[in-house]
């Protein structure tokens, strides 16, 4: 039986939190937990999937091997968040491996939990393809990211949903090494080393693993400032 601490953690996961209160408490309560050291490997690329799982601590990666044996990270996965939606009822292997980037623990729940109890429940399913479709929507925006923002940008982005302030001064522990960074954002390390140094322009400072951002809405406002504007100044 999991704690009341982790239950919590559980149940505000997208996939829980439409759930009436009765039914994500029988889910959860049926759940496991299990920690990961930093390098553990949770699921192999090709594994037949199992669980759905949600972050209690620490942080996810999930990538691809390439036909060229390069890494490519698809998502990172901190608190609160949940993978592995997707394939959890298909029977088909995982399309990525899952590897824990830092000690990690993790609310693992049985795929035939859930679908025992869809039969009786079938909000269960609901719930399902909602938090499926977040992560679909989540991927889509990766791309818009990718092909709209600048490296820089993308940088800027990636420390403002770190932050926990709307304006003012923040500071931020880095949450991994700065080649998963780069890798998360479609970057080699040196553009990211350049990113942070392009940054300093506007009031971001990077020390090891601690960003220092003076003014969190003019980083805000230099993320979402149109790069194409220049060209279209003539129009």
């Amino acid at each position: 039986m999991i704690d009341k601490s982790d239950f919590n953690i559980g149940r505000a996961a997208v996939l829980f939190a439409t759930l009436p209160m009765e039914v994500s408490e029988a889910i959860l309560q049926r759940a496991q937990v299990r920690s990961f050291a930093r390098g553990d490997t949770i699921f192999h690329q090709g594994d037949i999937s199992e669980h759905i799982y949600v972050v209690l601590d620490g942080w996810v990666k999930l990538f691809r091997i390439t036909p060229t044996g390069a890494e490519a990270v698809v998502g990172v996965f901190t608190k609160g968040r949940s993978f592995g939606e997707a394939v959890a009822f298909e029977e088909i292997p995982y399309p990525v491996t899952a590897e824990a980037v830092t000690a990690t623990r993790l609310l693992m729940v049985r795929t035939s939990v859930l679908s025992s109890m869809m039969r009786e429940r079938p909000e269960i399913a609901m719930a399902i393809v909602s938090s499926t479709f977040r992560h679909l929507h989540a991927l889509v925006a990766q791309v818009e990211q990718l092909k709209a923002h600048t490296g820089t940008q993308r940088v800027a982005e990636f420390l403002l949903d770190l932050c926990d302030a709307s304006k003012g001064a923040c500071s931020i522990t880095l949450p991994y090494d700065k080649s998963l960074i780069a890798g998360r954002l479609g970057m080699q390390p040196p553009s990211l080393s350049r990113a942070f140094n392009k940054l300093e322009e506007v009031g971001v400072r990077i020390a090891q693993n601690q960003a220092e951002i003076t003014d969190v809405a003019k980083l805000r406002e230099y993320m979402s400032e149109d790069r194409s504007a220049p060209w279209r100044k003539g129009d």
